[in-house]
């Protein structure tokens, strides 16, 4: 899977040490002179991967700073602090743990845009590597401050008050996802004077849930809020860039809630306009009302909404799956942005997680996913159009059909060989008769993939 999301494989299968050190030669020969700097999450196949990039890089005459575990938005930001030629962050976030991938920085710690990665895919694909002598090889070495210099970053937004955060004594309830967050988040609240409640924050790779932080994955968090008397939860997926929360009784509000929370708090200090992608709530829309500020939409995917909030001049944006960006931190999905935004919400306004949310309006969204048919898009688009007259139609990325308060999103994944479904509307029946309608739209091609009749789970709903 080659993307804006980078390049995603099973490990052993299609990404094997040869694709690794490949692609990292490749992406080395197209940087200004520079080192390069390396992260990774959790996964057990992670610190092969890791070698396997190194020795590319260095094999290509480039340094390498070694970062070691770090989330994704911390190896971005340490790719800006040290003015590095690059970055290449090793995970694939929500994928199953047989997955890893490649995310390739450009010098400013963002993700490569679509042009950027179809010429890096070019020099992988057409030429032979150019490896360079014995005296010439990069050098290695090790960086243990990244995360010290990412708090420090988060606590310096004018939106952020971390010394009325600390008065408020927060105890909240951290699922790790056994990953990076596991260590980033604890400590980022611990120097907010919260207590911390861990759950599956030991570093290993031991996933015991599904990746993505939906409410159904979240069990052991909304036990461990209940028996803690947690203020609230927070889930992260496996490189953090991804945080979902749930309330003081151990009720997700669902990773839809994140943005519009963190949104709300980023525009009470600054006005302006906000960005987030065509799949997302609707809830945002609201927010944005009430401030009278524009919200703009961009296709899937965080370089896609990065480049649409340079563009805007946005002072914040993010994507509905509980990936918040504020530029005033780094143009950067952020775990630990999201996690503070939501703690100077609730020290700002005396208010519960779930006071806050209930002041927003209420939408069912359901996200349902399928394998990919062998068919030219353009047949099932044709069907899809059909099949909902009279509403708007928007193909910037795959085929959003929007009226009044409802709306479907149909696209092929970036990151997963599935075409995904995601609609949302005031209503739990017509949220899932949207699924259903295109579900059986696109049927004359998805024949055999699944049964006849199973329902779709709710991913985000209230």
């Amino acid at each position: 899977m080659i993307s804006v999301a980078g390049v995603r494989g099973v490990v052993g299968d299609s990404l094997t040490p040869t694709v690794l050190i490949r692609f990292a030669e490749a992406f080395a020969r197209g940087l200004e002179p520079g080192p390069v700097v390396v992260g990774r999450d959790a996964r057990r196949s992670g610190v092969m991967v890791q070698r396997a990039v190194a020795a590319g890089l260095l094999a290509a005459g480039r340094d390498v700073v070694n970062l070691g575990l770090a989330t994704t938005p911390t190896t971005q930001l340490a790719v800006e602090h040290m003015q590095a030629a690059g970055g290449i962050i090793l995970t694939a976030s929500h994928n199953p743990a047989p997955w890893n991938a490649l995310k390739f920085l450009s010098p400013l710690g963002e993700f490569l845009d679509e042009a950027a990665g179809r010429a890096l895919r070019e020099r992988m694909e057409a030429s032979h590597p150019r490896w360079v002598t014995h005296e010439q090889l990069g050098t290695e070495r090790e960086e243990s401050a990244a995360l010290e210099w990412h708090i420090t970053r988060v606590f310096g937004l004018d939106c952020i008050d971390p010394e009325r955060i600390r008065r408020r004594k927060l105890r909240v309830a951290v699922d790790g996802c056994a990953s990076v967050g596991g260590v980033a988040i604890p400590r980022l609240l611990e120097e907010l004077g919260a207590s911390v409640i861990e759950v599956d924050c030991q570093p290993n790779g031991a996933f015991t849930r599904e990746l993505e932080p939906l409410p159904e994955h979240l069990g052991a968090l909304c036990r461990a809020v209940i028996d803690s008397q947690s203020d609230f939860g927070v889930a992260l997926d496996p490189d953090a860039d991804r945080a979902a929360f749930v309330d003081h009784a151990g009720n997700p509000l669902g990773e839809e809630y994140t943005l519009p929370l963190g949104v709300q708090v980023a525009l009470t200090k600054t006005a302006g306009p906000v960005v987030t992608n065509l799949s997302t709530s609707r809830i945002v829309d609201a927010v944005c009302s009430r401030f009278g500020v524009p919200l703009y939409r961009a296709p899937v995917g965080e370089a896609n909404v990065v480049a649409e909030m340079k563009a805007r001049g946005a002072v914040a944006g993010g994507e509905g799956n509980g990936g918040m960006i504020l530029p005033a931190a780094h143009y950067g999905r952020d775990g630990l942005v999201a996690v503070a935004l939501i703690a100077q919400a609730l020290a700002t306004s005396g208010k519960s997680l779930r006071e806050l949310a209930d002041e927003w309006p209420h939408y069912s969204m359901i996200k349902h996913k399928e394998q990919l048919a062998d068919e030219p898009w353009e047949a099932a688009s044709a069907r899809l159009k059909a099949r909902f007259p009279g509403h708007a139609v928007d193909t910037a990325d795959g085929l959003r059909l929007a009226r009044d308060d409802e709306w479907l999103h149909v696209r092929a994944s970036g990151t997963e060989p599935v075409v995904r479904m995601i609609a949302e509307s005031p209503t739990v029946k017509r949220t899932r008769a949207l699924i259903d309608d295109a579900r059986e739209a696109l049927s004359p091609a998805r024949a055999g993939v699944q049964p006849k009749g199973r329902r779709p789970k709710s991913a985000a709903r209230r």
